[in-house]
């Protein structure tokens, strides 16, 4: 270890030693990337997306009160479902027209757990393509949630709904347009099938069984947005950053602390997600509209070559802000971005930032390129130095 990563960590140990975060010293210390060693990371991310308060004294007792309430969602919105269909037909003679399966009232149990289904399916789909070219969401957790997992328990799980859940492929179609309809270079085609996929052993599940848990308390939690498509891109690198936490009491409850930090998370970026406020002034269009006008600002040659060969943002970053740039480059790449993105005041202005930085880095070639040409480089970005991509956008944003 380098005498300066000595310093650094040393640096961060003595903002984090504070009885009170300073958060002002903790974001300038984390602009500029953040050390993985001791879990400083993890830490750093619970505090900078309001998870954790800057006042340590208080951090046990919130930890305690957000974790049980996360094992209140499981038994609630998991558990007690999986029982009543568990036990569906066991005894007949109590069973009521509320009760039934076949109820056609909307606000039936039954038929919100049929809907629950829907968006099941197309959870579970999403996140086993998370990251194929890795296999830690594939690999066994060393913490499976025991709540779930215990073999006292007889109800129907996740994993048993999915498989015994079939729907017409139209019905699990709820996407937004554009987020994945241009693959990446560096996502890999994933199994379509669910017998494609080891099937792990009972009293263990995979990495992306938890993710999946996650983002189906968050649809239900959230029936306004539910699940999208593309929210599996954000929870992947939340997830991975606290399971691979080398604090064994933090990563034990990684499944709940990264549920909490996603859905503030989310808080800030919802609207990205929601289609009927694409054109309003917190919608995705508007920030896309932003990076060109930016862009305008800070290199016009640029932004009248891509007008006049009438490349709109909507083709490429679309994707870049929905999805926090999370398939643009390799996961520990995207994880420094994101450093910078939680660390910033405005941290969705310094991503307009950071777009506008990979443009400029590739001003010649698209100065130079045709359409044809030009839509292949961004929507297959070819700088894969994330460092060099933050260093432009800081330059950006000290020039204003």
């Amino acid at each position: 270890m380098s005498s300066l990563h000595k310093s650094r960590i040393a640096e961060f140990q003595d903002v984090l030693g504070e009885p009170k975060i300073v958060l002002q010293k903790l974001r300038e210390l984390c602009f500029s990337g953040i050390p993985f060693d001791g879990g400083l990371r993890c830490l750093c991310w619970k505090i900078l997306l309001n998870y954790l308060p800057v006042e340590k004294a208080l951090w046990s007792t919130l930890l305690k009160k957000q974790r049980e309430l996360y094992s209140q969602f499981l038994k609630e919105m998991i558990i007690q479902p999986g029982i009543a269909k568990a036990n569906l037909g066991v005894s007949r003679e109590d069973v009521t027209l509320e009760d039934h399966p076949l109820n056609p009232n909307p606000d039936s149990r039954w038929n919100t757990y049929f809907k629950d289904n829907e968006v099941l399916l197309q959870i579970d789909k999403d996140v086993r393509r998370l990251y194929p070219d890795m296999a830690f969401f594939q690999r066994p957790t060393d913490y499976p949630c025991l709540l779930i997992l215990d073999p006292q328990n007889e109800f129907e799980t996740l994993r048993k709904r999915v498989e015994q859940t079939t729907l017409k492929s139209q019905t699990v179609a709820r996407n937004r347009s554009g987020v994945t309809n241009v693959s990446s270079p560096l996502k890999t085609s994933a199994p379509n099938s669910l017998s494609e996929y080891e099937v792990l052993p009972n009293g263990c599940e995979a990495h992306w069984e938890v993710v999946e848990r996650i983002l189906f308390i968050y649809a239900k939690l959230n029936p306004g947005i539910a699940y999208v498509q593309g929210m599996n891109e954000i929870v992947g690198p939340l997830y991975y950053t606290f399971a691979t936490d080398p604090n064994s009491d933090w990563k034990e409850h990684a499944e709940a602390d990264t549920f909490f930090c996603f859905t503030n998370l989310m808080a800030e970026i919802r609207d990205n997600f929601i289609k009927s406020l694409d054109d309003s002034q917190c919608g995705i269009t508007y920030k896309m509209e932003k990076v060109y006008s930016t862009l305008k600002e800070k290199d016009v040659e640029l932004y009248l070559k891509l007008q006049e060969q009438n490349i709109k943002p909507q083709f490429f970053a679309f994707r870049w802000l929905t999805l926090l740039l999370s398939q643009e480059f390799l996961l520990p790449d995207v994880i420094r971005i994101w450093d910078s993105l939680f660390a910033d005041d405005n941290r969705f202005d310094f991503l307009l930032l950071v777009c506008c930085a990979m443009l400029t880095l590739i001003r010649d070639q698209l100065l130079e390129g045709d359409f044809t040409l030009n839509m292949r480089l961004l929507q297959d970005y070819p700088i894969s130095d994330v460092r060099l991509i933050l260093k432009k956008a800081k330059e950006l944003q000290d020039s204003k």
